[in-house]
């Protein structure tokens, strides 16, 4: 089974990734707790190898939409790799969404991270797949391996 986010790498030709430009978020609401910036939060800090744009990384993940009133702001779950085969990309070559490729960079080989994803560094104002228009994520990531 191939996991959301390279399914829908694959489907949407890396549109997303290779075109920020293109893929706009509406601000968020004045008063609104919904995420301005990437936030990244290391639930385990890893004591191996650290990723660094260019590296080939491979990862466990779970992705919820963001949910600001829900327990851990946890909404939906779209997607998850966890029970199944991890997922390997090159950390920065625009792969996978830029909250990503920007959330990772500095983890090292067993630490876990949460990030809070914006829509701008998502899949912006069209959306793909489960995840609709202008939604904002959260990822929980477990680094496996960094070559």
């Amino acid at each position: 089974m191939t996991s959301f986010l390279s399914r829908a790498a694959f489907a949407l030709g890396l549109a997303f990734a290779l075109a920020p430009a293109a893929v706009h978020a509406a601000a968020p609401k004045a008063g609104s707790s919904a995420p301005r910036s990437l936030e990244k939060t290391d639930t385990i800090v890893g004591s191996g190898k650290a990723a660094t744009p260019g590296s080939t990384i491979t990862v466990h993940y779970t992705g919820w939409l963001y949910a600001p009133k829900q327990a851990q702001r946890h909404g939906s779950q779209f997607d998850s790799s966890v029970g199944g085969k991890p997922f390997t990309f090159e950390l920065g070559a625009g792969k996978v969404i830029k909250g990503l490729d920007e959330g990772l960079v500095g983890m090292k080989v067993g630490g876990k991270r949460t990030l809070v994803v914006p829509a701008a560094l998502g899949y912006g104002s069209t959306g793909a797949g489960p995840v609709p228009p202008g939604a904002n994520m959260i990822f929980e990531v477990t680094l496996l391996d960094v070559k």
